[in-house]
Formats: C-alpha cells, structure tokens, sequence
C-alpha cells in the first residue's frame, strides 16, 4: 500500500512552499490538492488556486507525484482545463494525476451564478468531461459537436509527457461513476463516507466489489485499476498516531485499498493533527506497509 498526503491550499506561498518541499522529502507517494474555488469551513478563510498551486509545487519538488483531489465539472470546462493538465505535466517532468469527480452542490456548484445542477446532471456532466478530456490529451487536434462540451480543432501540442496521457483518479460510488472508473482511470477515488470506522471499513469492501465487478464485466482486469482512499471522512483515526495509522491502514488495505492518503495537518480544523506525530506516521509507519 502507497501513502499519499493532501495539502489544502490555505498557505500563502512563502509557508507553503516549505510544506510541498517536507512532503517531497518525506517520502510520500503523492501530493495532491482540492481543485475548489472554496469548501466548506474555509469558505471564508484562505484558499488559492488548484493550478497555480501545483505549478508551483512542481518547481520545489523532484519526486513525489502532484495531482488533484478532486477537479469536476462544477466551475471546470475540458479544452482550457486540458491545455493546463499538459502544461502540469511538463512544468513537473511527468508527475501529473488529474483526480475527476461530478462534484456536489457545495460552493462550487453556484459560484459562476448558475443553479446547481441534479445528480443525473452532474453524472452526465461528469461523463462528457471525462471523455472529452481523455481525448485533448490523447490527440493531437480535437472537433467535438455534441455533448455538455465542445470542442473546435482544439490543440495540445506537445501533449502529455506521461504516455498515453496524464491518470485519471475518477471519484465515483454509483453505478455509471463505477463505468466511468473501468473505462477511463487509472485509479479509483473514495472517501468512505461510514459513520463508523467499522461502518465505513465495510462500505469500502462493498465498493471495491462493485468496482471489481464492472471491470470484469468491461472486459478490464480489476488489478489494473488502483483504490485510493481519500481519509478524514469517517470514523477513523489514522493521525492519532503510528500504531492507530497501522491499524487503520491495514484495516483498508485487507479490503482491497492500494493507496491510503492523509491530509497535512492544518491546526483547529477537522485535519488538526501534532505534526511531529504525523511525520512519524510517514517515516515510521508508511514504510511498513509497503
């Protein structure tokens, strides 16, 4: 199993920069960030951009992977988000992973001054997205006339450095996000989303069974698709400390997870954690599960 963190974007550079650097360094598998405009407690505290941000981050570190945590359609639109995901990719050496999701009908939904759109919508939305993106990054120019997207001899030159093209994490828990997983990703995103850490632990299995079973139905090995489980949702304590991580890891990882990540922690939020212990948590604990 990999560990991965997600740094929030909540530092003015000059203080974050020294965290993408500690996260490199650390020896995390990847580095992502939430692709929101705002979310929830910190609608009114600091927040900056998904894209710049990573860009930046692609400048101080060498190794671990960068990416999104989740990017949808809400405020996103493909031909403009492709020409940043190839820009990404190159500006980080191939290191690049484009978490995909449909979104909710948080802050993101209506801030462009738009009505918030039905789940059915955001499915739909998230589909036409995802297939359209797949193919800015994949072709060398791209015509698309039906769908919630278009396109007109869109450009992506060079592409992608990565080949075929930049992963895809889809984050999807109902049965076209599961299609949408076994056709397009590289990787599956949940957060569990159990009340209980028991709750949630077996919600996870039965998710990664339904994964399974669409894949095998599309003609996929399941293997092939990664299980990333995204923390701070349920009622797990995996920050507590290396002992709790290991225990709440493995849990996971019997379930079928490859991929467990943990958000930096940020003081007096729901991701408050002791640094030091967090550290430890990578340096001690992480490696054991590889």
């Amino acid at each position: 199993m990999r560990t991965s963190t997600c740094i929030l974007p909540v530092w003015r550079w000059g203080e974050a920069s020294a965290i993408w650097r500690a996260a490199d360094e650390l020896g995390f598998h990847a580095a992502y960030t939430y692709d929101h405009l705002s979310w929830r407690s910190f609608r009114d505290s600091t927040w900056f951009g998904a894209v710049p941000t990573l860009a930046a981050a692609a400048a101080v570190t060498s190794r671990v992977r960068l990416g999104t945590l989740i990017t949808s359609p809400n405020y996103r639109e493909p031909v403009l988000f492709a020409k940043d995901v190839m820009t990404l990719d190159d500006l980080s050496g191939g290191r690049i992973t484009v978490g995909l999701g449909a979104g909710t009908t948080g802050f993101d939904a209506t801030v462009l001054g738009q009505e918030p759109w039905s789940a059915r919508e955001r499915a739909d939305r998230l589909r036409d997205f995802t297939m359209l993106l797949d193919r800015l990054l994949t072709e060398t120019a791209v015509t698309q006339t039906e769908g919630a997207y278009l396109a007109h001899e869109a450009r992506n030159i060079p592409g992608p450095v990565q080949s075929p093209r930049v992963p895809f994490a889809i984050a999807a828990t109902g049965p076209r996000g599961y299609r949408l997983a076994a056709q397009y990703g590289q990787a599956w995103v949940t957060t569990g989303d159990g009340e209980s850490a028991a709750e949630s632990r077996a919600m996870v299995r039965e998710q990664i069974s339904r994964l399974e079973r669409v894949c095998e139905e599309a003609g996929r090995d399941p293997s092939s698709v990664e299980r990333v489980l995204l923390t701070g949702f349920t009622g797990d304590r995996p920050l507590a400390g290396v002992e709790q991580f290991l225990e709440t890891a493995g849990a996971y990882r019997e379930a079928g997870i490859t991929e467990i990540v943990l958000h930096w922690p940020i003081p007096d939020t729901q991701f408050a954690a002791e640094q030091d212990v967090f550290e430890r948590i990578i340096t001690e604990g992480a490696p054991q599960l590889l």
